[in-house]
Formats: structure tokens, sequence, C-alpha cells
């Protein structure tokens, strides 16, 4: 039973790691943001080195719509992840008809590289809110600081920094304000969360209060 155990341990170790962040985090962080449909995908191998035995997925895509990457690249065919998902390789449905916002990082041959800590959903399961943010909204935020807060005491420790409750309420990472909200520089310099619609409710406003 130890060795089960040991074995066990050695698997978790190996997983796939990532530190939670809010979408607009991931998407300021990516080089690339599309929207797009997995057409097939192939597994080759991770590098031209015959002594590399890694493989990767490639996903040969169907691009709809390019929110992030314009001046790198034009049109994405393909997007690479490792195969393992202890590498933190992501696996998509291959048929066409799902749609995925997809993020991720451009490497230095051109090559798209996502992976499990990059932020890949369903279309379908975007709020409205999200959807609308990709195109500017999320961006002219970049220059904010997005900061989890885990429990209570939390505050906000400088004037460009908007603290993400939602696990405190709601116990989940992606609540309310992941799905509805955006943390927007102001003009004078400082950050807060702004809702795609209504203004935002009074309960977020009351946290960063002592």
């Amino acid at each position: 039973a130890l060795l089960l155990l040991t074995h066990r341990i050695q698997e978790l170790v190996e997983a796939c790691s990532c530190a939670p962040a809010h979408p607009q985090q991931l998407i300021c962080d990516s080089a690339l943001v599309i929207r797009a449909k997995i057409s097939s995908e192939k597994v080759v191998p991770a590098s031209d080195d015959p002594l590399d035995t890694h493989k990767m997925i490639r996903y040969e895509i169907k691009q709809i719509k390019m929110f992030k990457g314009f001046e790198k690249l034009k049109d994405v065919q393909y997007v690479y992840t490792p195969f393992d998902s202890s590498l933190c390789g992501v696996k998509l449905e291959a048929n066409n008809k799902k749609q995925y916002l997809l993020t991720g990082q451009i490497l230095s041959d051109g090559k798209v590289l996502i992976h499990l800590c990059n932020y890949i959903e369903p279309w379908d399961d975007l709020s409205l809110s999200q959807k609308k943010s990709l195109n500017q909204r999320y961006q002219m935020g970049c220059g904010c600081k997005i900061t989890t807060c885990y429990m209570v005491p939390c505050s906000i420790t400088s004037p460009n920094e908007c603290l993400w409750t939602d696990w405190l309420i709601e116990r989940k990472l992606y609540g309310h304000q992941a799905k509805h909200y955006a943390c927007i520089k102001r003009s004078d310099g400082t950050c807060s969360w702004y809702r795609g619609g209504p203004p935002p409710e009074k309960e977020f406003i009351d946290i960063s209060e002592p």
C-alpha cells in the first residue's frame, strides 16, 4: 500500500498547476487571443531533435475572430499543446462544431502554444459581458493589478489595484466578478471594477473599505 501511495504522490507532484487568475489577467498575459473552431488534431513530435521524446498535439483550427496578436500573426492555422495533461496539455473537441476562446503564447518560430494555465473556454460558456470585454475593455485594464482575496481582511495596497473577491464571497474562482466585471484604469491612474452593463453592486465596493 505504501508503494501505491508514493506513486500517487508522485503523480500529484507531476500534475500541472496554475496560479488562479482573473480572465482579464490571463488575457493581458497572453500574446494571442482568438475565437476558433477545431477542425482536426494530430500528435506530432515536440521538436526536430530525435532525442526529444516529448510529443505535442497539433490542433488545426478555423479562426473566426482575432482579439489580440495582430501585430505578430494575421491568421492562425494551427495551435500546439503538450500531449500530456501533466505538462499542462489541453484537450479540445476537434469536430468543427464547438467554438472556443483560445489564448496562448507565440513562440519564436511563430508557432502558437496553448496550455492549461491559459484562459481557454468554450465560447458558449462565456458571459455576454466577457464576450464584449474581449474587444477592448480587458486590454484597457492591462495596466491594473488584480489581487485575489482568499481571506478577510483583504485590502488594496496600491491605487491601481482591484480586489478579486469571488473566492471569498462565492467560494469559487470564476464567480460573478470573473464573469461580469473588468478592472479598468481611470483617467487619474486608479483602477476599479466596471460591469458590462449596470453599475457595480455595493458589496464589491464595501470590501475594500477598512
